[in-house]
Parts: C-alpha cells; sequence; structure tokens
C-alpha cells in the first residue's frame, strides 16, 4: 500500500500488537516512541523522532486503566508541541463511553468530557469504531470517522455458512447494530427484552420473536462483564435455541466474565483484538478477529485525502 512520506505511526502501551500490524499493512515502520511510568505511577511519554510536519496518526485504544488515556493525552500533547502538521487519534475501543447521558442525578457524561480533553489538548482528527452510542459522534467539534466491524464480522460470519440463523439484540440498546447484521446475513431478529435491578445484575424478563429451533447470533458492542451476554444465552437455550454464537466487538472482559463465558451454552464467542488479548489466557471458545487491516483502510485513505465511508457502502449501517 503506497502511503504519503510524511505519514507516521505512534502507539502507546495499551495495544502495541494491534499498531504493529496497522503499521505492516500500511508498509511503514512505528515512530520511535518511549513510554513509561515512573515508580508512584506517573506516566512518561517521549517521541524520538522527528515529527514536524507530519500527518501523525497515534493508535491507541483507551480501555482500563486510565493510564491508557493519559498516555493517549500525553501523546497528542507531545506532537503538537513537535509541530506535526496533522494529528489523528486512532481509539479504535472509545472508553468512558456508556455515560453518554445524564440518566441519574449528579453523574459526569464521560463521553463528552473524553471528547473534551481530545480536543483541548490538540488532536485534529478522531478514528473510533462501534462506538457504545452512534450519538457520541456528535460530542466532538472535530472531524470524526466511525468505523464499523460488520466488515470483519460478517465476513467471518458468512463463512460459519449457519442454516436458520436468527441475529439477537441482547437489550434494547444494540437493536440497531442486531438490526443491521440480520439484515447483511439475510436472518431473522429477535430482542431479549430484561429489566437491570441494580449494575452489573441482570433479570431477564421476555422475548420478542422466535428462536425455537433454530441458531442464535447474538451480537453487541461489547462484552463487559458477561452477565448480560449470559443471562440471555440461558434464556435463548432454555427456549429452544439450538447453537448460540456471540460476537461483540469489544472484549473488555473485566471480572470472571471469561469464566462465565465458557461455562454459558455459547458455542463461539467472536470478538476483535480491538482490545489486547495477549496476556490474557482465553478458553478455545473464543475467537479474536483482526480489524488492523480495516484501521489501516481508513488511515491510508484519510492520509491521501479519499472517502472513508465507501469502505463501508455495501453493509448495513445500523441507523
Amino acid at each position: 500500500m503506497m502511503v504519503k512520506d510524511e505519514l507516521k505511526i505512534v502507539t502507546g502501551r495499551s495495544n502495541r500488537l494491534l499498531a504493529e500490524e496497522i503499521a505492516t499493512h500500511l508498509g511503514q515502520p512505528l515512530t520511535d516512541c518511549q513510554v513509561t511510568s515512573f515508580s508512584d505511577g506517573e506516566v512518561f511519554v517521549q517521541i524520538n523522532e522527528n515529527i514536524r510536519g507530519a500527518d501523525l496518526f497515534i493508535i491507541q485504544p483507551t480501555n482500563p486503566p486510565a493510564e491508557n488515556l493519559m498516555e493517549l493525552l500525553m501523546l497528542i500533547e507531545a506532537s503538537r508541541r513537535a509541530s506535526a502538521m496533522r494529528i489523528t487519534a486512532v481509539i479504535p475501543y472509545y472508553g468512558y463511553a456508556r455515560a453518554d447521558r445524564k440518566d441519574q442525578p449528579r453523574v459526569a457524561i464521560t463521553a463528552k468530557l473524553v471528547a473534551n480533553l481530545l480536543t483541548s489538548v490538540g488532536a485534529d482528527r478522531i478514528i473510533t469504531m462501534d462506538l457504545h452510542a452512534s450519538q457520541i459522534q456528535g460530542f466532538f467539534d472535530l472531524p470524526h470517522d466511525h468505523l464499523y466491524s460488520s466488515v470483519v464480522f460478517n465476513r467471518y460470519l458468512r463463512s460459519l455458512n449457519l442454516d436458520n440463523l436468527v441475529v439477537v439484540s441482547p437489550d434494547v440498546g444494540s437493536i440497531k447494530l442486531a438490526r443491521a447484521t440480520a439484515s447483511a446475513l439475510d436472518a431473522d431478529l429477535a430482542i431479549v427484552d430484561k429489566r437491570r435491578p441494580k449494575a452489573n445484575e441482570v433479570e431477564v424478563m421476555n422475548l420478542i420473536g422466535d428462536i425455537d429451533g433454530k441458531n442464535v447470533l447474538i451480537r453487541d458492542d461489547m462484552v463487559d462483564t458477561g452477565g448480560s451476554l449470559c443471562s440471555a444465552a440461558h434464556f435463548l437455550k432454555e427456549r429452544g435455541a439450538l447453537d448460540i454464537y456471540a460476537a461483540a466487538t469489544h472484549g473488555v472482559l473485566s471480572g470472571k466474565a471469561i469464566e462465565k463465558i465458557d461455562r454459558s451454552p455459547i458455542k463461539q464467542m467472536i470478538i476483535t483484538d480491538s482490545i489486547d488479548q495477549s496476556k490474557r489466557n482465553l478458553p478455545d471458545k473464543f475467537n479474536i478477529l483482526g480489524c488492523a487491516e480495516l484501521i489501516a483502510q481508513a488511515i491510508h485513505r484519510i492520509s491521501v485525502e479519499e472517502s472513508v465511508s465507501s469502505l463501508f457502502r455495501e453493509i448495513p449501517q445500523a441507523t
């Protein structure tokens, strides 16, 4: 892939493996950058190459711990002071996105807070993938390219040749994503209606649609504790579902999520490498799909001033 000479790629520590794969697809080496922590936990960042006038792309998912977000902000700050021509923050997983509205008294809208931080520190452009809520795009006063992992997932799901398939939304919030997936795979759609008594506790209540005697794909944007996903899987199995597959773009997998999913009726848990899973011992049930090529294509198109949306013309969008 031919790119402009001034394109440079920088990464922090949150997902260096993904950044290396993206750089390989672009035919560009990663820019030498030092990111370390002092003994008290403070982060230190230094870019060890000249980036003056560069079209700079900083690849850094902002999954926990919060140091990953701090590293991204510091990399943008260092790049701005080093006179990079354009600074694009590439955030495959946009953390703090679940608080995108004031749904309780005296709570922070952290999705907007992070957008403000990225803007004020000096980012010129943002790339994200499968935001928790599409309206978060409106929180940015910068050019923002939102990538859809459906390009990656649908290609793989078609290769499974699943007959009699129903795509299931595990909650109301994922209906749009599930509907788009069902349309792309020419499958039926069903919705699990649930009540959440309190945080991280799920009580499944009802099913809208028919899954009896059918293969099921549960589609969501992320899997965190696994409570909602596993409750939905047990609920669907009890109501006659055959093989149950689950596909979630971002594998946060906090707490005992991996153990829960491994014990659940889910036959295969499909996630992307937007979050680094290399230090986890994932069971064979987990299948990680690479998103480096998709992100690299977006970076290339932005660098040469071509359309990014054309990557998704044949993909039904979650609108």
